[in-house]
């Protein structure tokens, strides 16, 4: 499958086209919106996207469909409003609109395999994500990958470079000699502990606080990178800069900014191959797992997954090992497969009962995978098959008991609320699915105070979609009625990607 191609700066305009924009407009229809809703949404995710500049309203999305073609950024955007609404991508031109030309830098994720372009590009990207939140508009184009064109790129991480593996890019012995080092050991661990720290934060308050804080310190890392380093210097910061990249990453998938967080990933995979660090290789793969699953793409997930699992099957400790276990689980649940699904939850549950048996310390960034977030992706893949066998009770019931340990387990845990809230909401859909709607109640009531806590648009979308739900089916009931007058119209509130 094809890119799903979004575009570049400029400010929403006129241009009126000479016949109603017949694609827009059944893509429109089957969507339910209002031309209100579909217009308070643009403004919303143009706001996490630093597009202040963006004001749309109802006669505005008539003009559209009545054939008007909307200047940058909001192609890009009602593609990706579109996308999340339907579970696939839906393209640009899907949608019956034009989108900018793309640089080559930004198109796709068919990069080379090198270190110096590894660097250059991550400091490219990097530093254009920073100034967008300055100048108020995207500074580039970028598009989200799926299929094949996703994919084979991505299986290029296991093709040793010609010659053999080779060492990420070092000074000359004379070179590094001469210069003074800009970089002592102490500093390089600081960097280290910094990237923890910032993951810390991420976990307890969501992806929105702290995302430009992570990027500049992706930059200034890059920076680093293009001085003269001896090779051990060079793989150590090459580690800290995937890491980096992959949790700005991770953060820019939390507040809903899809193709920055896939971007992100893919240079992050780069850098981790430049580091010879397969298990964090296979880390990264998962989080790219992760988006695709929730853009509906569970095959893309699972071959994701499965090279992952691949690529690290000999150097994995048994935590990544477990957690890569229940991710096969989810895109399996989502693609409908409930044998192979129940086969990858109890491979996660034997191989997690080895975790920090094996005699190898676990890295930082395997850290969240605990007991409660087994239990919480095995009841997801429960719950997505219940959801896929048209609202099964059989599996509704089998996710139940897992989501309610797992919300058990992070009720206690104050360094990750943003889980805590995520499963919270789970549970909710799970009594949804059961039919139960005096019990989703309580859960759900208790996520959104956690949601109005932190910046998280994964808690506040899918709080806001179970509730929706329950409201549609069960809004006789008085609890449900009493939370969506909770959550009330203007709820959630955007969270600012900063």
């Amino acid at each position: 499958m094809g890119a799903f191609q979004v575009s570049g700066s400029g400010s929403d305009g006129a241009g009126a086209g000479k016949r109603p924009n017949e694609l827009l407009g059944s893509w429109f229809a089957r969507s339910g919106w209002s031309k209100g809703e579909l217009a308070r949404q643009v403004n919303r995710r143009a706001r996490q996207m630093g597009a202040h500049h963006v004001s749309t309203d109802t006669s505005r999305v008539r003009r559209w469909l009545d054939g008007e073609q909307p200047r940058e950024p909001i192609p890009r955007i009602m593609s990706e409003l579109f996308s999340e609404r339907f579970g696939s991508v839906v393209a640009v031109e899907d949608l019956g609109l034009r989108s900018a030309h793309q640089s080559p830098s930004a198109a796709g994720v068919d990069l080379p395999w090198a270190g110096p372009q590894t660097v250059a590009l991550l400091s490219e990207f990097s530093r254009g994500d920073l100034m967008l939140g300055r100048r108020g508009f995207l500074g580039s184009s970028l598009a989200l990958s799926a299929g094949p064109a996703l994919v084979e790129p991505m299986q290029r991480w296991l093709v040793p470079a010609p010659g053999g593996e080779q060492p990420a890019p070092a000074a000359p012995e004379g070179a590094a000699a001469r210069r003074t080092p800009r970089l002592s050991g102490p500093e390089l661990e600081l960097l280290e502990s910094t990237t923890a720290m910032f993951r810390l934060w991420d976990a307890q308050c969501g992806g929105g606080l702290r995302r430009k804080a992570v990027v500049g310190q992706l930059h200034e890392v890059t920076d680093l990178l293009q001085e003269p380093l001896p090779g051990p210097v060079s793989r150590r910061l090459f580690t800290c800069a995937a890491e980096l990249a992959e949790l700005a990453g991770w953060m820019s998938y939390d507040v809903g900014l899809q193709p920055n967080a896939q971007k992100y990933f893919v240079l992050a995979l780069h850098a981790a191959k430049e580091a010879g660090d397969r298990a964090l290789g296979a880390y990264i793969l998962s989080s790219m797992s992760r988006q695709m699953i929730h853009l509906g793409r569970p095959e893309d997930a699972l071959e994701l997954i499965h090279l992952a699992q691949y690529g690290s099957r000999d150097c994995a400790t048994a935590r990544t090992q477990a957690m890569l276990y229940a991710m096969e689980a989810r895109a399996y649940a989502g693609m409908g497969q409930p044998g192979k699904c129940k086969r990858a939850v109890r491979m996660a549950e034997d191989t997690f009962t080895d975790a920090g048996l094996d005699g190898e310390p676990d890295p930082d960034w395997i850290g969240f995978f605990t007991e409660a977030e087994l239990h919480a992706e095995n009841a997801h893949s429960f719950r997505d098959l219940a959801h896929v066998a048209g609202r099964s009770p059989t599996y509704a019931s089998l996710a139940e008991p897992a989501m309610t340990r797992a919300v058990e387990l992070f009720r206690a845990d104050e360094d990750h609320q943003r889980s805590y809230a995520l499963n919270l909401v789970g549970l909710a859909s799970v009594h949804l699915l059961r039919r139960e709607p005096e019990q989703l109640a309580a859960p759900a009531r208790e996520a959104l105070g956690i949601a109005r806590s932190i910046r998280s648009e994964r808690v506040n979308t899918r709080l806001r979609k179970t509730v929706d739900l329950a409201v549609r089916d069960f809004g006789d009931v008085p609890e449900v009625a009493e939370l969506g007058e909770l959550l009330g119209p203007r709820f959630p509130e955007p969270a600012e990607a900063v």
